[in-house]
């Protein structure tokens, strides 16, 4: 059976650098859980095939694995396991 996913509206902490380029570090849960971006990867302007929507799409590592964040307009989300 495939693995169902759902939009997760999260908040984010992001770095702007003096170009205005804005660069995310930390994702806080809902839950008040807090996971730290151990790495940026390959930013784009993409659409989520798992759960709609888009936006930039950063490929981003947490604990290790590698993930998607996206920022659609001034909101961001993750593609959460449902």
């Amino acid at each position: 059976m495939a693995e169902r996913y759902t939009k997760t509206y999260v908040s984010v902490n992001v770095d702007i650098d003096e170009d205005g380029t804005m660069l995310p570090r930390l994702i806080r849960w809902m839950n008040g859980r807090v996971f730290a971006i151990e790495q940026l990867g390959y930013k784009c302007r993409a659409s989520s095939a798992k759960v709609g929507g888009g936006g930039i799409r950063y490929t981003v590592r947490i604990n290790g694995r590698e993930t998607y964040l996206f920022q659609e307009g001034s909101r961001w989300f993750v593609e959460a396991r449902a």
